[in-house]
């Protein structure tokens, strides 16, 4: 995927208003994509013990409803890629937001568990166009102006601000409306964000003048490398965030933390978690990729040690920090997806990046929650620490990568 040689500009013209502009609408558009997709899927987690109650469900099939979701935006994002060299990112962008929107409209009139099941996986069909899509517009609409990696941790960030606010409006609407109606409107809520971007998102062919350059092939090696490398180190990345958390509920629960307690931790860390993905992109492209993974990926495995140790009240005060750590080292991740790919085929660079750090994350607590049972919490967050550090020499292969 990543040997053919990567494109260099020739030249760089002036960037014009229009194509400022143009920077500017793409950014938002991506960014509110980013916001609105998160929130829907993260808004599901609201959902299942309603659902569990409203049809009588096994925590099996509760699972199943889960993963039926991520399962198919994980599963369709090459595809996806795929078929928007064919019917353009724009397009597929707008369409795939717009299947969602309508998923919600069908899982609110679903009166059984089959019209339900349904309705979510062609939800996870259309988040699956989502991230690789809206991050290669990102990439390609700043890369002639410079500041692509500042530009997805925006994007990053918009992302955490939906997981935030959407599931907290559903609880809103929950205490006023009935579920049926509290989903409807969360259809509503894609239908009008398709509508949006189909107004800002730039026309396929589309080209702001200051990209319009000759360009020449580069004589980078190892970029193929590099890029599995990238891979490997966001895969576990992800893997150990997931499993982390959900460890995190247990590991308070066992220093005297109540149900309101552990929410309010999880609130510091998802904080601390939005905030490090924005200024760690920023630090990223002013210290560069290796040393920001190392010293994030470091303070994560050294904090979740500390967890262990540290009274319920000392843990309390660092989980905004940890949340940093924790969560930053991905948007840094993200930014050297373009450097590694070769310029005509981000979007599948992109979809294989977020194919494996979803699955990563997808299939972490399973097998973690599998060794908590045998060795038990703290030798399984210990392991965790230790699985962590597995990313430095991966973050030093892509550095190499990169300099070659």
């Amino acid at each position: 995927m990543t040997d053919a040689p990567a494109a260099t500009p020739v030249s760089v013209p002036a960037m014009s208003g229009d194509d400022r502009s143009m920077r500017r609408r793409s950014l938002f558009a991506a960014c509110g994509a980013h916001a609105v997709h998160d929130g829907l899927t993260d808004a599901i987690y609201v959902l299942l013990p309603i659902w569990q109650t409203q049809f009588a469900l096994s925590y099996a099939m509760v699972g199943l409803l889960r993963a039926s979701y991520s399962g198919m935006m994980a599963g369709f994002q090459l595809l996806a890629s795929r078929m928007a060299r064919r019917w353009g990112r724009e397009r597929m962008l707008v369409a795939g937001t717009a299947l969602a929107g309508l998923a919600y409209l069908l899982a609110g009139l679903a009166g059984g568990l089959s019209v339900l099941l349904m309705a979510l996986l062609l939800g996870g069909l259309g988040a699956s166009v989502q991230h690789p899509l809206a991050s290669s517009i990102v990439t390609d609409t700043h890369e002639a102006g410079g500041g692509v990696k500042e530009a997805l941790s925006h994007y990053n960030f918009a992302g955490d601000i939906g997981k935030t606010l959407i599931p907290a409006l559903v609880g809103l609407l929950l205490l006023a409306c009935s579920w049926q109606a509290s989903v409807g409107l969360l259809g509503l809520l894609g239908l009008a964000a398709a509508a949006l971007l189909w107004r800002l998102l730039p026309r396929p062919g589309e080209v702001p003048a200051s990209q319009a350059t000759v360009l020449k092939p580069s004589t980078r090696n190892g970029s193929a490398g590099g890029f599995h490398a990238l891979l490997a180190t966001g895969t576990l990345d992800s893997a150990v965030r997931m499993g982390f958390l959900t460890f995190l509920p247990f590991l308070l629960k066992s220093k005297g933390a109540g149900t309101a307690g552990i929410g309010l931790a999880l609130s510091l860390l998802f904080v601390g978690g939005a905030f490090g993905k924005l200024l760690c992109g920023y630090l990223g492209a002013r210290i560069s990729m290796m040393k920001t993974v190392w010293l994030t990926e470091s303070m994560t495995s050294v904090l979740i040690v500390l967890a262990l140790w540290l009274p319920l009240a000392a843990i309390m005060a660092m989980l905004p920090l940890l949340g940093l750590a924790l969560n930053g080292t991905s948007s840094v991740l993200y930014g050297m997806v373009p450097e590694l790919a070769a310029p005509g085929r981000r979007e599948q660079a992109f979809a294989l990046f977020y194919t494996g750090s979803i699955g990563g994350g997808a299939v972490a607590p399973v097998l973690f929650g599998a060794l908590g049972d045998v060795i038990g919490v703290p030798a399984a967050l210990l392991m965790l620490a230790a699985l962590l550090l597995l990313t430095l020499p991966l973050a030093w292969r892509v550095q190499r990568s990169l300099q070659a």
